[in-house]
């Protein structure tokens, strides 16, 4: 399988954040067929940035969408401060990209930690968005009341510095129902950051976004969603953040039903549409993609 690839040159947004200098980076692809005025943020994961994103900003593009695809301050191409991260940061960050592109009003799509963010984004510039798309987005459930234990910054350091390449290739196959050669690349790039001298300037930022999603729940602020929402779910996606700092086998077993978390929210959200995708995990952009993007045109349309 070739590897996509983004027409569209990677460029750099300047910020100043808490008195740091940084560059936020991110794509801006224009339609490649007749354009219909409408733009689409797409917001990535977690253990991810912009890239994967790039099969799915080609049918968009082909279809007449304008795609913008940021790599979040602490991931990918972007700088990695050593900041007091949060989901309102980045997501004023976020609005501060449309603000310098011009973009006045967007379709956010959110996957895994991307859905966090982007739930945050439409609660905090709701005029900004013109609809909300959730794919299988984590914060699902709080963390904390699920019954994962907290666990300091400087252990999740440590435990950033310890991986291996066996360990990060494991983590990435659990986002699949079906491991294939292609995926390989999700294990190369970080693999890759462990031989970089900033590997500790990486490993203690993936540490600190790791307790802005621990610590920061958006479960609980569903109901005040105001934008048209979708979400499309991986029915065997059972992604759980802190799931191996669970001792106890029935609260780890319990974590991360998508299923029955993803029905959960779309009663929660007000008048929200679930799209389940059967025998697919946390990625189905990537493992799924003519079902997802079916489901992304669809919505897309509905607005």
């Amino acid at each position: 399988m070739r590897r996509p690839i983004f027409a569209a040159p990677v460029r750099f947004l300047p910020l100043t954040l808490q008195g740091e200098a940084c560059r936020m980076a991110y794509i801006d692809a224009a339609p490649v067929s007749p354009a219909n005025g409408r733009s689409v943020v797409l917001l990535h994961g977690k253990n991810f940035y912009g890239e994967y994103w790039a099969e799915t900003v080609s049918l968009l593009t082909h279809n007449g969408y304008r795609a913008i695809v940021p790599d979040q301050i602490g991931f990918g191409k972007s700088s990695k401060p050593d900041l007091a991260y949060s989901f309102d940061l980045l997501a004023d960050n976020t609005a501060a990209l449309l603000d310098f592109l011009k973009v006045e009003r967007a379709a956010i799509v959110g996957h895994s930690m991307g859905g966090m963010l982007a739930v945050r984004f439409v609660r905090g510039h709701p005029d900004r968005a013109s609809q909300l798309v959730l794919e299988n987005p984590i914060g699902l459930e709080d963390y904390r009341l699920a019954g994962v234990p907290f666990r300091a910054t400087d252990l999740l350091v440590e435990d950033e510095m310890r991986q291996t390449v066996a360990q990060i290739r494991a983590y990435r196959k659990a986002y699949f129902v079906r491991w294939l050669p292609a995926y390989e690349r999700f294990v190369e790039a970080p693999a890759r950051m462990r031989l970089s001298g900033e590997y500790p300037r990486y490993a203690r930022s993936a540490a600190l976004t790791s307790q802005m999603i621990y610590q920061q729940p958006v479960r609980s602020e569903f109901r005040q969603i105001t934008v048209p929402t979708t979400l499309i779910i991986g029915q065997q996606d059972r992604t759980a953040i802190g799931r191996d700092r669970v001792t106890d086998p029935r609260i780890k077993a319990a974590l991360g039903d998508f299923p029955a978390l993803g029905r959960a929210a779309a009663r929660d959200i007000p008048g929200a549409k679930l799209v389940e995708i059967p025998g697919c995990g946390h990625i189905p952009h990537i493992e799924a993609p003519a079902a997802f993007h079916a489901a992304l045109l669809s919505a897309l349309k509905t607005v």
